[in-house]
């Protein structure tokens, strides 16, 4: 086998039997426990098949190729970013979803009554606990047509606007109203948007509403539509622009045992609260079908961090890329339990927004 550079990779046909397999314990340990793995804990976990010098010059000739590294003067390995794209890639075998997971994945995403950033935020944690890394959503950027608007007073100069789209997803947004207004008015603004925007998008009807209330085409009065002016702003500002919620930054806590994973988590989480780099990477997965999965310095973001992001698109029911979700932790995440379980959570989430 040849060395590898940072373009290219080693194929998985190259690996004799049992190098794959020594390959397979050493990442299989080191996801589980972070720890670099030496000849005798692989020659107890294979059972006397080969004996410790064996393993130890088939662990040299992995790390000859860049599969493997020493991390220090030990006899222990780990696998390189290139090892784990190639583990990934060729010898990662995906476990079943458990039906517990399933069930939680299933519970988090369920619609009935609850707006869609309700559902976004609730996946989010969903994973970030099933995971034990952090997890985010990139929230779907387009608009449905809408079936109801209603303005209700909060008491003071604030009103919220519901906003329900046809698919019976909520959508809420606060506004500032002039002080002392009346619920006839706020009634009355409400009345109008329906006229207008039920069965039709936000931005097919806004041109239009702006235009009626500049040319004073309407039949409120000035406070209605100084009312209406706001909802429409409003809604309008959040219509269409996708936002990034991130959850379970703690997670990534949990299970520090060396100073380097330390030293990796500390950058990672500095990364997660770069919202817009993190949105940037979002939306390069869009641009891919199926699940992606980003490692260590494969991205920009995380080059100096030790990580790995998991993520995938979901669709709207046009079958058209709205949002994306995923899971971001150190290199040694569980990939084989994680992958599914974020494609299953993006195919739900898909099927709600439908």
């Amino acid at each position: 086998m040849k060395k590898i550079s940072d373009s290219e990779q080693v194929p998985v046909s190259e690996l004799n039997e049992r190098s794959r397999e020594i390959f397979r314990l050493i990442v299989s340990n080191y996801v589980r426990t972070g720890d670099p793995v030496g000849s005798r804990i692989l020659a107890k976990q294979m059972e006397g098949a080969l004996s410790p010098a064996s393993i130890r010059n088939v662990m040299a000739d992995l790390q000859d190729v860049g599969l493997l590294y020493a991390p220090h003067t030990s006899s222990g390995r780990l696998p390189t970013e290139a090892g784990l794209r190639l583990f990934v890639d060729g010898l990662l075998e995906l476990g079943p979803l458990t039906k517990e997971d399933r069930a939680r994945i299933e519970s988090s995403c369920h619609a009935s009554g609850r707006s869609s950033t309700e559902i976004f935020e609730e996946a989010t944690e969903m994973l970030s606990g099933l995971s034990h890394c952090a997890s985010l959503v990139l929230a779907p950027k387009t608009e449905r047509p809408l079936k109801h608007v209603e303005f209700v007073h909060l008491g003071g100069t604030r009103a919220l606007v519901i906003m329900v789209a046809d698919n019976s997803l909520v959508e809420n947004r606060i506004i500032d109203i002039p002080p002392g207004m009346m619920p006839s008015t706020l009634i009355e603004a409400g009345n109008y948007l329906n006229a207008r925007l039920v069965g039709r998008t936000l931005n097919e009807a806004r041109g239009e509403i702006i235009e009626e209330i500049q040319e004073h085409k309407t039949q409120l009065d000035d406070l209605s539509a100084r009312v209406v002016g706001a909802g429409v702003a409003t809604l309008g500002n959040a219509a269409g622009e996708p936002h990034l919620i991130v959850r379970g930054q703690s997670k990534l806590l949990e299970d520090v045992t060396v100073i380097e994973d330390l030293e990796h988590i500390r950058a990672l989480l500095e990364t997660l609260e770069t919202r817009e780099s993190l949105t940037g990477l979002l939306q390069a997965a869009e641009d891919a079908e199926g699940v992606q999965i980003f490692i260590g310095s494969e991205n920009s973001l995380f080059s100096l961090s030790g990580c790995s992001m998991i993520v995938k698109p979901f669709d709207n029911d046009k079958q058209q890329i709205v949002g994306a979700i995923g899971v971001v932790g150190p290199t040694r995440i569980n990939y084989a339990r994680i992958i599914p379980m974020v494609d299953y959570t993006a195919q739900l989430v898909g099927r709600v927004l439908g």
